[in-house]
């Protein structure tokens, strides 16, 4: 509807992200209901930034700020929503492919649904591979690392229907009302990368909004582009984060000598993936 036409900030946070970055930049601006790109560049070292380059040269809605460090995933998605103009910010990863109609469709499902603090959609690998991980239920550090398949037992099945309410969703592609990301406070900054997302998520859903996901848009999400440079600090962030999470919304209510365990655990748990995480990495390339 003619409403929804440019009424959409998109954030890209990129980190070495010169394969996608480009075709990334070009379905965003074929989309009609974005307004304005906000791509913040975090320290890259490949030609990342000279790929955006001409983009901010010559198109008016998009905007590249270049920092030469990388102070991590959610303080630049902060950066780049602050003084939001826009009704709807979406935080688009610089490897995910929107469609033209993506926006147009959830923004469309965005209208019915009562108090919506974030929308996602489903995300396919380049082989048209559901990721399971776009539906989630807020993740428990115990269960994560003591109950056997618990790591697929936070993701949450298609129910069928075409929106479903949820815990948690990807952060890789994530439609919010720009009062309602203001209103929680935005990403906590504390998280490098990885659980910012479902921290986000349940900070929402504490507010009394809802976290909902449309099962019938999809995007093209190549997964892991920028992680597979550094994968040992990728996946050290992804622990730090989870212990984070666990500190915010769990520790309260667990006794000291299980947070103990849990910590022992946790960084155990890093030292046995991180070889397979760096194995995975180069056989990737």
């Amino acid at each position: 509807m003619a409403e929804t036409i440019g009424s959409i900030r998109a954030v890209v946070v990129a980190h070495c992200n010169a394969a996608t970055i480009v075709e990334c930049l070009q379905r965003l601006l074929a989309a009609p209901e974005i307004a304005e790109i906000v791509l913040i560049d975090n320290g890259s070292d490949d030609d990342t930034v000279a790929r955006a380059m001409p983009f901010s040269a010559n198109e008016s809605r998009v905007v590249l700020r270049a920092d030469p460090e990388n102070p991590g995933f959610a303080i630049a998605c902060n950066d780049g929503a602050m003084d939001c103009a826009q009704p709807w910010l979406a935080f688009v990863n610089p490897d995910c492919m929107v469609e033209s109609d993506t926006f147009a469709r959830m923004l469309e499902h965005a209208r019915e649904i009562p108090k919506l603090g974030a929308l996602g959609c489903v995300q396919v690998d380049a082989n048209g591979v559901e990721d399971a991980a776009v539906r989630r239920r807020d993740p428990s550090l115990r269960k994560v690392l003591f109950a056997i398949g618990a790591r697929d037992a936070l993701h949450v099945a298609n129910d069928g229907s075409v929106v479903q309410r949820v815990d948690a969703l990807s952060g890789a592609m994530l439609l919010v009302p720009a009062a309602v990301f203001e209103q929680v406070g935005g990403f906590d900054a504390g998280y490098r990368l990885h659980a910012e997302d479902l921290d986000l998520c349940r900070r929402v859903r504490n507010a009394g909004l809802s976290v909902c996901i449309a099962n019938d848009v999809r995007v093209m999400h190549l997964r892991g582009v920028s992680s597979r440079r550094r994968p040992l600090w990728a996946e050290w962030q992804k622990h730090h984060g989870m212990w984070r999470y666990f500190g915010k919304f769990e520790a309260e209510q667990t006794s000291l000598p299980m947070r103990a365990l849990l910590w022992v655990a946790l960084w155990t748990h890093y030292v046995i993936v991180a070889p397979r995480a760096l194995l995975r990495a180069g056989l990737q390339r």
